[in-house]
């Protein structure tokens, strides 16, 4: 959508005038111009002015011969020849190379107030064919700091907008992430403010306004803010919709963009409906055969994946195969095979996954990411049928493969390294696991896009230590993946709870209950919320609940939210039989424990007052009844 901008502040330039006109219009930013200047405002024109010349193949020659009128003119007159000379051979200009040359001879004559959309129009040529970020930034604020003065009393907050819009884009190119954020953020409140108050056309302002949240999901999924992100990528399809046809093939990217973005989050339940649609606008407008409906299917056979419909993603994958081969395009072929293995796998057709991986392998370069890719999948067949010693060998040599790409692909390499801990995790090498998390998480920390994943990693480092016994090891990882977890997905997100669940059974683990019933009850709520109270995993952190509090004496509390485990599992039916028998088990003991506390409590209201003496208590100094009893248990 950046190039939205440029083609629309073209448009905007387009208009023509029989008198000379300023290269800013009244409409945007009258102001800038001193009242002395010798420009006259044009009533019509809505930008840069463009006026062709016939028989005019040098625009620098037209600005030095006035042979052609018989007039003496005035030194006045010569110069307002001369910008308007120049002013339309810029307009006229085709390159950046051109404009930045008539640029340089505009600066000599024009003052800087007059030079504002010039700059930004070279800063979007100069964005559009994809120059160096600090050279576009030069113009980008230069013209900025001329349409946003400060003293202006009709803003021209249109082009102000545009200005903020490529610096934002400028800036994320360059990493500087929170000056982006800035940038757009203003950019996104002055565009609001023009449609709501229906100030402009909202024919121009909403692809600005397109490019503007595109660049605000970019920058806030580079900061690890996923879930955020997710907001802005709806809002563009909502522009888009607005927009574009009912059937255009730029409304089936939108809505498949969305269903990535969705995926991103693991929603994949929401992602669905946003993935089917494009399918549908794509397959009615470009047929069964087109690239853009394989790309459709490659995406439904990933979120049926993670709806675990293993049958459904197969098919879809099988589609998409048949339109990949149709064009000839290899490198995606083999990563939808690739993708079709896993399926089978996930199905249990473990022979049927390895042979696709025989063939794949063979069309393989030999220190390729795609091989390596080939031998983690096979790996994971092998240890799905428990042929462990071939498993290993097939993860030595995907390993080999990714320690030479670290530095080229960090992010595909991370991924790569977590899948493999995975295996080695089923095989019972955690610490072969741990030490490949831990690699992982190296190359994650570098990446601040991926900070999503680099919480997850964390989490299952965290996760494994506690397995392995190294309780207080475990605790620095939990806790930075819930940190990061909740920056990229939102404090409610299940997977925050899943973290808060295992930092409770850590502080249980060590002897802290009070700590970790508040971690339990967090993560009680957070699953309620995003998975349902009679999910199993939220009665887990039920269940942990009660026996926090069950380990703290707080009997009461404690056969509350085993009651409420025992409601849970009784809406499962008959398919929760052992776990509503073990829930009913578990709550009777805490009867009994509850009962025998009764018993062995005196009844605090009958105990005396430590300093008081009555006759047959102790009257020894300094101690009191309840310091005894706790003695004497």
């Amino acid at each position: 959508m950046k190039r939205a901008s440029i083609s629309l502040l073209s448009r905007l330039s387009r208009h023509k005038s029989e008198n000379f006109n300023p290269i800013i219009s009244k409409y945007y930013i009258s102001d800038l111009a001193s009242s002395s200047s010798p420009l006259k405002p044009c009533a019509t024109s809505h930008g840069l002015i463009v006026r062709n010349h016939r028989n005019q193949t040098n625009p620098s020659h037209k600005m030095t011969t006035l042979v052609e009128n018989p007039l003496q003119l005035s030194s006045r007159q010569r110069k307002t020849k001369e910008k308007s000379d120049l002013e339309e051979a810029f307009e006229s200009a085709k390159t950046s190379e051109e404009m930045l040359h008539l640029f340089k001879l505009m600066e000599a004559s024009f003052d800087e107030g007059e030079l504002g959309l010039a700059s930004l129009k070279i800063g979007l040529k100069l964005d559009q064919e994809g120059e160096d970020p600090e050279k576009i930034f030069f113009f980008a604020d230069r013209a900025l700091k001329v349409l946003d003065k400060g003293d202006n009393t009709n803003r021209p907050s249109f082009l102000v907008a545009m200005c903020l819009q490529l610096l934002g884009s400028v800036n994320y190119s360059l990493k500087k992430f929170n000056d982006s954020l800035g940038y757009l953020n203003r950019a996104n409140r002055i565009l609001g403010s023009l449609e709501g108050e229906g100030l402009g056309r909202v024919e121009d302002i909403r692809p600005v306004m397109h490019a503007v949240q595109l660049e605000l999901a970019n920058v806030k999924t580079a900061m690890g803010r996923r879930e955020e992100a997710l907001e802005h990528h709806s809002k563009c399809l909502v522009i888009k919709e607005l927009i574009l046809e009912d059937d255009s093939k730029e409304l089936g990217v939108a809505n498949r963009d969305l269903a990535e973005a969705y995926v991103a989050v693991l929603n994949f339940k929401e992602a669905l409906p946003y993935g089917l649609k494009a399918l549908e606008i794509h397959k009615n407008r470009l047929g069964d055969n087109s690239v853009e409906v394989a790309h459709d299917r490659r995406v439904l056979g990933v979120i049926y994946s993670g709806l675990e419909e293993h049958q459904k993603a197969l098919e879809q994958n099988e589609l998409s195969q048949k339109v990949l081969k149709n064009w000839g395009l290899t490198s995606e072929l083999l990563r939808a095979e690739i993708d079709a293995a896993n399926m089978q796998i996930a199905l249990g057709k473990f022979e049927e996954a390895i042979n696709t991986l025989r063939g794949i392998v063979q069309q393989t370069e030999k220190d390729s990411e795609t091989r390596a890719l080939v031998f983690i999948s096979m790996a994971k067949a092998l240890c799905s049928q428990d042929k462990f010693p071939d498993t290993k060998r097939c993860l030595e040599i995907a390993c080999g493969i990714l320690d030479k790409k670290e530095t080229v692909s960090p992010a595909e390499v991370a991924d790569a390294y977590s899948e493999i801990s995975m295996q080695y995790e089923t095989m019972n090498e955690f610490e072969t696991a741990i030490s490949l998390l831990k690699r992982t998480l190296a190359l994650l920390e570098k990446l601040p896009q991926e900070q999503h994943l680099e919480g997850s990693v964390s989490a299952r480092i965290g996760w494994l230590l506690l397995l392995t016994g190294k309780v207080p090891q475990a605790i620095p990882y939990l806790e930075s993946a819930a940190e990061r977890l909740k920056e990229s997905f939102g404090p409610k997100h299940f997977g925050v709870g899943y973290i808060y669940n295992n930092l409770g059974a850590a502080y249980l683990e060590l002897d802290r209950p009070q700590s970790a019933a508040q971690l339990f009850a967090v993560a009680k709520d957070i699953m309620d919320v995003s998975l349902g109270p009679h999910h199993t995993d939220s009665i887990e952190a039920c269940q942990n609940l009660s026996k926090a509090y069950s380990t703290m004496g707080s009997y009461t509390l404690a056969m509350e939210f085993q009651q409420r485990v025992i409601g849970a599992w009784e809406s499962h039916g008959p398919s929760a039989e052992d776990e509503l028998r073990e829930a009913r088990r578990v709550l009777e003991q805490l009867k009994s424990k509850a009962s025998a506390a009764t018993i062995n409590q005196l009844p605090t209201n009958a105990l005396p007052l430590p300093h008081t003496n009555l006759s047959g208590q102790s009257s020894q100094p300094g101690i009191s009844v309840n310091q005894k009893l706790t003695s004497s248990i």
